[in-house]
């Protein structure tokens, strides 16, 4: 996987987009000699600001008019957000002019002794499996880093003076959409359910996105037993010769696949022999926290690093260093015998199943936007785990016809307020309907825009009302 590196000088590229993605990418290709012009929808006062600072430097900045392609343009760098079926890119195609995205700029800038990626997407589990990879990676003394949707930016770890020894790369759907020619040593997808369809345009199209992470793998195509369709893109992928399918299971493990015997993390894919042996990895109490979702995270990083060759040793070790991100199932307090769980980063109805089906019985606090998503499944699902339910939220009216319908025995407390002590009082009302060996989990299911910034401060507003109540009971 040598260097695909380009020369950009004199050449007139079109940045698509403002932002996390846009700017730097404006800034990297202008210091190559690009003459670069960056198109942005929005004209508000950010947007200037941002647009001062980048023609400050010589770059051209079109505001308020993302769907023209600038004449003369012979490349369109997209920031990942932008849907396929803008103006811009239909113009483009047209014309017959690429169109990359942040990840295709940085595949394509590395230099003659590249790291390596070991690349992750899912509609779930992403950055906690990445976050894992690379806490696995530098205990095996490995110089890495955790990169691409999340950590240090791609374009600053192939351009910066210091090597790595290979990459931990998480990647969305969005950005794989537009990486034709990304190509990693080893790959995983975690699992697929409905997300993000009104920018894919359907459930097929943004499986093949996902897929797309497979192209050209060198060594492994990781998947998940449990979900067919991700086996499934692992044999339409067009791989180099060699490279092999490797599966996990929450489950005993077959030849070829890492899984779980007896509280322990096992391999039968790296192994001599793996007919007839197996290798222990690591405890399933070294992994925090021990839910099955995150277990089945922690085996997709174990095969990736074993993809690379790191030692059992290397995997336990990194596993017992990792410690999640907030918001991520993470145990806020224990009050009154009830134990309080915020996985406010559980933003859809895939993520909420996978937590709510680390615990039982539980009160559930659930709703938010609702993205356009049916919550029949997961309720049909979820049900018998359910000691009480408590819904806030914008679109709370569609999760209570769900539990209508398929949990109508369960109590649902419907709390009509997005003020900002709505979360507080649906932690009282919570509490109220716990009982001692309960578990209250915030596992909303939809998005947080309703009431909150981002997933983040919900999460925070949760704690801050456990505490407050942990308080009164002191």
């Amino acid at each position: 996987m040598g260097s695909r590196k380009v020369s950009f000088e004199g050449k007139k590229v079109t940045v698509a987009g403002l932002g996390v993605s846009g700017i730097p990418a404006a800034k990297v290709l202008h210091g190559l000699g690009a003459a670069v012009t960056v198109v942005n929808d929005g004209d508000d006062e950010r947007s200037r600001a941002q647009a001062a600072e980048l023609e400050a430097l010589g770059v051209t900045v079109r505001l308020g008019d993302g769907d023209t392609l600038p004449e003369g343009t012979e490349l369109v760098v997209t920031t990942p957000g932008w849907r396929p079926d803008k103006p811009l890119f239909t113009a483009a195609a047209a014309a017959g002019v690429e169109v990359w995205g942040d990840v295709e700029l940085a595949w394509r800038l590395r230099g003659p002794d590249a790291a390596p990626w070991l690349a992750v997407t899912g509609t779930n589990g992403k950055t906690t499996t990445v976050r894992m990879l690379a806490s696995i990676l530098t205990a095996a003394g490995l110089r890495t880093a955790a990169v691409g949707n999340i950590g240090v930016s791609l374009l600053d770890a192939v351009l910066g003076d210091e090597p790595y020894d290979v990459l931990a790369v998480e990647l969305s759907s969005y950005q794989l959409h537009w990486s034709p020619s990304v190509r990693a040593h080893s790959a995983a997808v975690l699992n697929l359910a409905p997300d993000h369809l009104d920018w894919h345009g359907s459930m097929e199209a943004y499986a093949a996105d996902k897929g797309r992470i497979y192209e050209g793998n060198a060594v492994a195509c990781v998947y998940n037993t449990a979900d067919p369709v991700t086996e499934e893109l692992v044999r339409e992928a067009d791989v180099e010769e060699g490279c092999r399918a490797i599966g996990f299971t929450l489950g005993t493990p077959g030849p070829s696949q890492l899984g779980v015997v007896e509280g322990l993390l096992v391999d039968r894919a790296f192994v001599e022999n793996r007919q007839k042996n197996a290798q222990e990895l690591a405890e399933v109490a070294d992994v925090d926290p021990p839910a099955p979702h995150n277990i089945a995270n922690a085996l997709a990083a174990a095969a990736l690093a074993r993809a690379f060759g790191v030692e059992p040793k290397a995997v336990r070790e990194g596993l017992k260093a990792f410690r999640p991100d907030p918001h991520r199932i993470e145990h806020v307090a224990d009050v009154a015998g009830v134990a309080y769980v915020d996985d406010s980063k559980a933003t859809n109805t895939h993520a909420a199943e996978a937590s709510l089906a680390a615990y039982d019985p539980i009160v559930w606090i659930a709703g938010g936007l609702a993205k356009g998503a049916a919550f029949d499944e997961l309720v049909q699902r979820s049900a018998g785990r359910l000691r009480g339910v408590v819904l806030i939220g914008r679109d709370r009216a569609v999760v209570a016809e769900a539990l209508a319908r398929h949990a109508p025995e369960v109590p649902v407390v419907d709390l009509d307020r997005t003020d900002t002590g709505a979360m507080s009082a649906a932690v009282q009302e919570a509490a109220r309907l716990a009982r001692p060996g309960d578990t209250v989990l915030l596992a909303p299911a939809c998005a947080s825009m309703d009431m909150f910034v981002n997933y983040n401060k919900r999460g925070e507003a949760f704690a801050d009302a456990v505490r407050a109540l942990a308080d009164e009971h002191a």
